[in-house]
């Protein structure tokens, strides 16, 4: 499907339980598109995303990893929680403060919401959570006693109506990129409850948090690690232990928390069950390099093993979508682009 075709609102969105490589993904999307806005949609600041841009590590919560386009505007939807301050702290780092949009309908994370969430035996020991202070921040919104992004003087000069401008942009033709956050698998509704987040994480509330109707929708992009990761509790059907992990060279931690995560093979039935509820129109896979030797840095799909072009084949056959996206390295550039410069 070209650009043009339909009104172009792009989603990237999880399919496994977090930790899937979207921030790459949706940077890569942006540098090469060249979208005129891109919108972080998801839960809040409990969800980190990394980009490797030129030379430096960014491991951001709140600011979308397309900031790396420089020509887009950069906007959080009114379905995001905000910590003002982590927010800040990223637009210093992004050097953004002129391209952010915050809408006024933003909750606010505020200090008791982490406290409760750290000192919660539920929350903390048992669920796992991030301590981040979502889940206490999205109970007060539910009880209709959350601050709004409008009430803080610290985002009075990035406040704006996100769904108005993400619209209006729209209805221009002009290149939205809307970026989810954690997976399929963390959401509160079709996830491994109650080991999951404090919402839903699926395509249709990436929709809402940003406020796009479904109708303007043209790829939903869904990105899977080759692998499965995952950090805290919960169900976890193709775990491996870590010494067999450590074999495979593949050890990780999280981008928030800093915990270890917990790795598996790659779950087919997962996979097929967040293709068919996301309505996902592409596929990105990322890590293909640390599950597959030799693919390191590959630019065609030639240049992959004869092990790893199986893997991609056999996940297209299981869910019916094709895969258009394949990450070889840590940097942006390597990747291999199956899409023939389609959206």
């Amino acid at each position: 499907m070209a650009i043009g075709d339909h009104l172009p609102c792009v989603l990237v969105c999880g399919g496994q339980w977090g930790d899937e490589g979207k921030g790459k993904v949706v940077a890569y999307l942006a540098l090469k598109y060249k979208p005129k806005i891109v919108a972080r949609a998801g839960v809040g600041p409990n969800a980190g995303h990394t980009v490797y841009f030129k030379g430096k590590k960014f491991g951001l919560r709140q600011v979308p990893c397309g900031f790396v386009y420089g020509g887009s505007r950069i906007l959080i939807g009114p379905g995001v929680l905000v910590n003002p301050e982590v927010l800040l702290k990223e637009v210093e780092e992004t050097g953004i403060g002129d391209r952010l949009g915050v809408d006024r309908k933003c909750a606010l994370i505020e200090p008791v919401h982490i406290e409760k969430d750290r000192s919660s035996e539920h929350l903390k020991e048992k669920i796992g959570t991030t301590g981040t202070g979502c889940g206490p921040a999205n109970v007060d919104r539910v009880g209709r006693r959350a601050k709004l992004a409008e009430s803080s003087p610290e985002l009075q000069p990035f406040l704006t109506d996100v769904p108005s401008e993400i619209n209006e942009a729209l209805n221009e033709r002009a290149l939205v990129l809307v970026e989810g956050s954690q997976g399929f698998g963390l959401s509160l509704i079709h996830g491994t409850y109650p080991y999951v987040t404090s919402k839903d994480t699926t395509a249709g509330t990436m929709l809402a948090d940003v406020g796009v109707g479904p109708t303007k929708v043209s790829e939903v992009i869904l990105v899977f690690k080759a692998y499965v990761s995952r950090v805290g509790a919960g169900t976890f059907p193709t775990e491996i232990s870590q010494e067999e992990a450590e074999k495979l060279g593949i050890v990780e931690y999280g981008t928030v928390t800093g915990r270890r995560r917990r790795i598996g093979r790659f779950d087919f039935e997962l996979a097929k069950r967040a293709a068919m509820i996301n309505g996902a129109t592409q596929l990105a896979i990322t890590c293909i390099d640390r599950l597959f030797k030799g693919c390191e840095g590959a630019r065609r799909f030639t240049e992959l093993t004869g092990d790893a072009r199986k893997f991609i084949e056999r996940v297209e056959e299981e869910t019916g979508v094709p895969v258009t996206l394949v990450s070889t390295g840590e940097g942006i550039e390597d990747i291999i682009d199956l899409s023939r410069g389609k959206l």
